[in-house]
């Protein structure tokens, strides 16, 4: 008979090799940037050639379009024919979120695509996106102007000018709370830095080169958003990019009944906001995201 001893060292050794096993798989199946981005790469590619079969789906894969789910392969798979240079990508690592805004031809036309990804075990298991054909479906379409993405979204922030998470999330935030409070962003001391421009389907809203009273983001005037809502997206941390999906609520603007669906990336760092860049598409209020299991939040 082993003496209990040995057989507790035993046990011991065993459990920390099967902790040790556990976690080399974990690693193994961790994506890293490159990993997420090649998965948009792939999602891309497959759709331009109309073949869902061609990027690698979990079974219970589950993909909406502008909030409804559909097939995989239905929707913007049907017509796409290219994917222009513009691609501007979130890639959210800890959570294995691999987002972006891309420019696709559809029929030979333009249209403006925001893809969300979730990645788990190498697989695809959501994927969420909004398609934005024309000026009636986004207020603003200026796709032409989306040639290349911004430089400015691409800055790397150096060490010391990078943030926590938590601490991006809640910089982002501070955005949403003056939409909802309306006026201007000094009601809620949104810290945008110097030169700070905001984007909206191409077209230049706010920032140097606006139109006159939006050259400077922080003392644009802005409509109220009393039943703004908005969950967090992705975040890159590395690049520092909160993506935020928003519900503006209705405020009489986009016709009746009507509210503005909005993905809206927030650059970053030093503790400033540099660069707001959108995809947003008018639906009725109150839609659905399609998605409940994400936490959706009010500005406080």
């Amino acid at each position: 008979m082993r003496h209990p001893i040995a057989l507790a060292s035993l046990f011991f050794i065993l459990t920390v090799a099967a902790h040790a096993q556990t976690r080399a798989a974990t690693a193994a199946g961790a994506c890293d940037r490159e990993c997420l981005r090649e998965f948009i790469t792939q999602y891309l590619n497959a759709m331009v050639r109309h073949d869902p079969t061609a990027i690698p789906t979990a079974p219970t894969a589950r993909f909406t379009e502008d909030t409804k789910t559909l097939p995989l392969g239905e929707g913007l798979w049907k017509g796409a024919s290219k994917i222009r240079p513009y691609r501007q990508d979130f890639l959210d690592v800890r959570e294995g979120m691999a987002a972006s805004f891309v420019v696709v031809e559809e029929n030979e036309a333009p249209v403006m695509l925001a893809l969300r990804l979730k990645i788990e075990n190498r697989k695809i298991t959501e994927i969420e996106t909004m398609v934005i054909r024309s000026k009636a479906e986004g207020a603003f379409f200026d796709v032409e102007k989306l040639t290349m993405p911004n430089a400015a979204m691409n800055v790397m922030p150096d060490a010391s000018q990078r943030m926590p998470r938590a601490e991006l999330i809640r910089i982002a935030e501070i955005y949403a709370a003056g939409l909802k409070v309306g006026g201007t962003f000094e009601a809620v001391n949104a810290p945008f830095a110097p030169g700070a421009y905001r984007i909206e389907n191409g077209a230049l809203t706010a920032g140097p080169g606006a139109r006159p009273g939006s050259e400077n983001i922080r003392t644009q005037r802005v409509t109220p958003h009393p039943d703004l809502t908005y969950r967090v997206a992705a975040v890159d941390e590395e690049m520092g990019v909160v993506l935020l999906r928003l519900d503006f609520g209705n405020t009489n603007s986009y016709g009746p009944g009507n509210a503005l669906t909005v993905f809206e990336a927030f650059k970053i760092y030093g503790g400033q906001i540099h660069a707001v860049e959108a995809f947003m598409h008018i639906m009725p209020e109150n839609t659905p995201s399609g998605w409940p299991n994400y936490e959706v939040k009010r500005p406080m």
